[in-house]
């Protein structure tokens, strides 16, 4: 029978990916209502850092433990690894411009196979028949998932490239996460990194924004992008994923995909077919055949 702990990690880990899989259909609501990328990206950046230094000071106060004080050369590594974080948000958002909201979390989902590339590549441990396995299975389900098949159905070419960018920063941004400035606290951690991203987020809305910048994002729209995008998702499953571990949790967190393609279908009424549905499947299959452990007795 599960304990209560580990129940509590699961639910931890859950909810934060619910929140993640329900962030593109908001932004596509904004889009909608006429804001621009540079807009919802730079409202999502201001009040997550505002809401994480609040989140500080509380945990401060409240905290009978001193923590250690991060050092300079662990905030510049912390800003320079954020900056993956800004870079995923506009890709991200900029392949949701210009396909469904079903498809572009599909295209996010490929940082399974660039995470067992990357591996290879950085670290030369080379792909055990399990991960090649589950890279395969993920590709099927790609196919299968974004409609490719269908010589029918046209894809714009800027948001399947958008959304491999996306999918390429923000698997560096998990393989650097787990791997620099581990002593510092969590919400240090995600601050720092936080306003690298925003440096990045910052220079792509001074490039890119051509029409005067409309604050009634940050009234509408900024709030609710910053709860779902930056401030509950990683502060749940930093709490959580210490108690589930990392194979669960992650197989957990696969939950992301379906909940993305359910609030697409329900509220932005994008039609998904059942070939599509057996590609997602598909793909959280592959998610949890990456990490479970398989006895070779």
């Amino acid at each position: 029978m599960m304990n209560n702990n580990k129940l509590k990690g699961i639910s931890l880990v859950a909810f934060g990916a619910i929140s993640y899989g329900m962030l593109a259909t908001f932004v596509k609501l904004a889009y909608k209502e006429g804001y621009t990328t540079a807009e919802v990206t730079t409202a999502q950046f201001v009040y997550g850092i505002i809401g994480l230094l609040l989140l500080q000071l509380f945990f401060k106060r409240n905290s009978r433990k001193e923590t250690a004080k991060p050092s300079k050369k662990n905030i510049t590594q912390l800003i320079i690894a954020g900056s993956s974080i800004g870079f995923t948000s506009v890709f991200y958002y900029l392949c949701v411009k210009y396909i469904n909201v079903s498809i572009a979390i599909v295209l996010l989902m490929q940082t399974v196979w660039m995470g067992v590339f990357l591996e290879w590549i950085l670290e030369k441990k080379k792909p055990s028949a399990q991960k090649i396995s589950a890279v395969i299975i993920v590709i099927i389900g790609t196919l299968l998932a974004t409609n490719l098949l269908n010589n029918k159905v046209e894809i714009d070419w800027k948001g399947l490239t958008f959304g491999l960018l996306a999918a390429a920063s923000f698997t560096t941004t998990m393989f650097t996460a787990n791997r620099i400035a581990l002593g510092v606290s969590t919400t240090n951690r995600s601050l720092y990194m936080l306003l690298g991203g925003a440096i990045i987020v910052g220079v792509f809305a001074l490039l890119s924004q051509n029409t005067p910048f409309n604050l009634h994002i940050f009234e509408k729209w900024g709030i609710v992008l910053a709860l779902f995008g930056t401030i509950i998702p990683p502060l749940l499953m930093n709490a959580g994923f210490p108690i589930t571990g990392l194979g669960l949790g992650s197989i957990i967190s696969a939950l992301e995909l379906p909940v993305s393609v359910i609030m697409a279908f329900s509220i932005l009424n994008e039609s998904v077919i059942f070939s599509q549905w057996v590609g997602i499947t598909l793909i959280i299959a592959a998610i949890a055949l990456l990490n479970v452990k398989i006895n070779k007795k």
